[in-house]
């Protein structure tokens, strides 16, 4: 009988931490998703560029590769992977990637963007992906108190282009 028990709390527990898992995952995934533009509020022309200039914002390139010297041999272009820190009412210019995708985590912080295609504000938390494609312009800032940081997979095209 005392093996019975044993056996049915070894049991319990496998499930309870089996639902624990299965429900971290499923908020890991829900906050991974999130930061998209509201539903009804995707808008060609949505909000138009705006000038502000850089402002509290440090961009480190942490690695780069040529990517004309890679197998895939694509001329004037570079893969890099960068840390963006915007402190407290820091900006990121408008910028667009119309010839240059990117890959965005939130490591640190929440940012609000401020998308060519997107009626509303977006924001954005800690743990989050953003996507960054050819139909693709915006702005970022950084309304909160906490500085925010990013790392940035993205392919550079013109070398001038988005550097703070």
């Amino acid at each position: 009988m005392l093996e019975h028990i044993n056996s049915g709390r070894l049991l319990g527990r496998s499930a309870a931490l089996a639902f624990a898992g299965i429900a971290a995952a499923i908020v890991t995934m829900s906050s991974a998703m999130a930061g998209e533009c509201p539903a009804g509020k995707l808008k060609a022309g949505a909000r138009e560029p705006v000038s502000f200039p850089a402002n509290g914002v440090t961009d480190t390139v942490l690695a780069a590769i040529d990517l004309a010297k890679e197998p895939s041999n694509i001329k004037d272009r570079q893969l890099r992977f960068r840390k963006l820190t915007i402190e407290p009412g820091g900006v990121v210019p408008w910028h667009s990637h119309a010839d240059r995708p990117a890959i965005i985590y939130v490591s640190e912080g929440e940012i609000v963007e401020y998308a060519s295609n997107c009626a509303e504000p977006i924001v954005h938390k800690t743990g989050e992906v953003r996507s960054e494609t050819s139909d693709t312009s915006h702005w970022w800032k950084n309304l909160g108190t906490k500085t925010v940081v990013l790392f940035v997979g993205d392919v550079l095209h013109d070398k001038n282009d988005h550097n703070m």
